[in-house]
């Protein structure tokens, strides 16, 4: 039984993502297991937050793929046979692996938009980062599947950027950061979006689903630790 699961590697970016993701799999492994508290074996690399952010700044997309791939190595080694982030941002990395990584990985934006297309989403309104919502991780997977996409006004982005490294990302929820959020998704509803993309690991600390709004809140974070959960049974 010890031996039913693929080893999943997390690389991990910022704390409260990485901390869900891995709550996650190891919360809901057992009801795919049919046994109590079975999960994976789980292995968590992550190099300093900042290391990241400083390299995020420069537009230096390579030089975060060189740490996404240190990372991946160290938990190669440890025995991972596959490999996930919860972060969305450093997924605009990838493209610089260039086949170098040790191990397949799963992508963030495609359990995103098979969840959307599975609900019969038509447009999402897509939150996350500025880096994130500005770069190129989600348009084509939601393209792909045939579903549209808006993204907050270039000052709605820069608040929403300010929220996520200034308080989510060191675990801090507060009723203005919840109220502004639910402001643009608002806006962006009577736009014609019937879903919100959660595409910043930390978004789900913010907003509640059924609580805070009735749009599907498609949260990347679970939503990639089902896929990671589901690939390892395979």
């Amino acid at each position: 039984m010890a031996n039913k699961y693929k080893h999943v590697g997390i690389v991990g970016c910022s704390a409260p993502g990485a901390a869900l993701c891995f709550q996650t799999i190891c919360t809901e492994g057992a009801a795919l297991a049919g046994e109590k508290y079975r999960h994976p074996e789980i292995s968590v690399h992550t190099w300093p937050f900042a290391d990241y952010m400083r390299r995020i700044e420069k537009d230096d997309w390579a030089g975060v793929a060189e740490l996404m791939l240190g990372s991946a190595q160290k938990l190669a080694r440890a025995g991972a046979e596959f490999l996930i982030t919860p972060d969305n941002t450093i997924h605009q990395a990838m493209e610089h692996f260039n086949g170098r990584s040790p191990l397949p990985w799963l992508h963030i934006a495609d359990a995103v938009a098979a969840e959307a297309a599975r609900l019969g989403c038509k447009k999402v309104a897509l939150l996350g980062t500025k880096f994130l919502m500005e770069g190129p991780v989600y348009g084509p997977k939601f393209a792909s599947a045939g579903i549209a996409h808006l993204i907050p006004e270039p000052a709605e982005r820069e608040r929403i950027n300010k929220f996520i490294f200034d308080e989510l990302v060191e675990g801090v929820v507060t009723p203005q950061a919840r109220e502004y959020f639910l402001q643009v998704v608002n806006r962006l509803r009577a736009q014609g979006c019937d879903a919100v993309g959660m595409c910043c690991t930390e978004i789900p600390l913010l907003l509640r689903p059924g609580t805070d709004t009735d749009l599907p809140l498609l949260d990347s974070t679970r939503l990639l630790a089902r896929a990671a959960l589901r690939r390892s049974l395979a």
